[in-house]
């Protein structure tokens, strides 16, 4: 039986078929390289002199407490990318940029310095003693290991409080529900991670390397010392609010006094 389909038919004359003729004479498309011209406005009234990926890595950069590249690899590229530019605009706030490329965590601090304008842009994170406790063993701990992922149990956590149980906390059934609400406050920090298979297991974040800094550690060292010699309690009192977080903060003067006239 032959076929009634005339392959040459609707071809040219070099073989390509005629709704395809033409294409080669089309411009090249150019891949690759960074576009860091502005977009299209987001909004009405938009005056943006950055890219978009270079805002929405600020904005996240001033409401999260950190960016990482294991949890938010998208925003953390664009950090790393535009980190040049997104240090000037912080630095305009009052803010530096911090980025430990080896453990792809980036976040902002506030910098200190003297001055009647100048106002706190991050809030002070409220942490009380024994969540300054754990947050320290946990720095140790996780620098102590030499393991890629870290793993402690809830058994384990209460266990680095040994060495407070039996010199400040009497009421053991109240020691292990502050040792507890010390667990969920690093769970929120996002220095622990629960498994949702096992929630007595937890892994050690490395982000806490990062954001717990050496300055961090002392002073905290320093509270840890002070709380064992003092024999207080620890219950409600706050410890020394070492660890910052973004987002809008109040300032320690909060009236409206602009200062002297200009």
């Amino acid at each position: 039986m032959t076929s009634n389909l005339d392959v040459t038919d609707g071809h040219s004359g070099g073989g390509v078929p005629d709704e395809f003729a033409g294409y080669d004479d089309l411009p090249a498309v150019q891949r690759g390289g960074r576009d860091d011209s502005p977009g299209a406005p987001r909004f009405d009234g938009d005056v943006s002199a950055l890219p978009d990926r270079a805002c929405w890595a600020l904005q996240n950069l001033l409401t999260r407490r950190f960016v990482s590249g294991d949890r938010q690899p998208q925003l953390w590229a664009w950090v790393a990318e535009y980190q040049d530019q997104l240090r000037i605009r912080l630095s305009e706030l009052d803010l530096r940029l911090r980025i430990v490329d080896e453990l792809e965590v980036a976040f902002v601090e506030q910098a200190g310095y003297e001055s009647r304008w100048g106002r706190r842009i991050l809030k002070r994170e409220a942490i009380h003693t024994y969540d300054a406790i754990l947050a320290l063993h946990l720095a140790k701990y996780l620098r102590a290991s030499r393991d890629e992922r870290v793993l402690i149990t809830r058994e384990e956590i209460h266990e680095l409080f040994a060495g407070v149980t039996n010199t400040i906390d009497r009421d053991l059934a109240l020691f292990d529900k502050r040792i507890e609400h010390a667990i969920d406050k690093m769970d929120e920090l996002e220095f622990l991670r629960r498994h949702r298979d096992d929630p007595d297991t937890f892994t050690v974040s490395p982000v806490i390397s990062a954001v717990m800094t050496a300055s961090v550690i002392t002073d905290l060292q320093k509270q840890f010392e002070q709380f064992i010699g003092s024999g207080e309690t620890g219950d409600d009192a706050p410890a020394a609010e070492a660890i910052e977080s973004a987002g809008a903060g109040g300032d320690d003067n909060d009236d409206d006094d602009e200062g002297d006239d200009w």
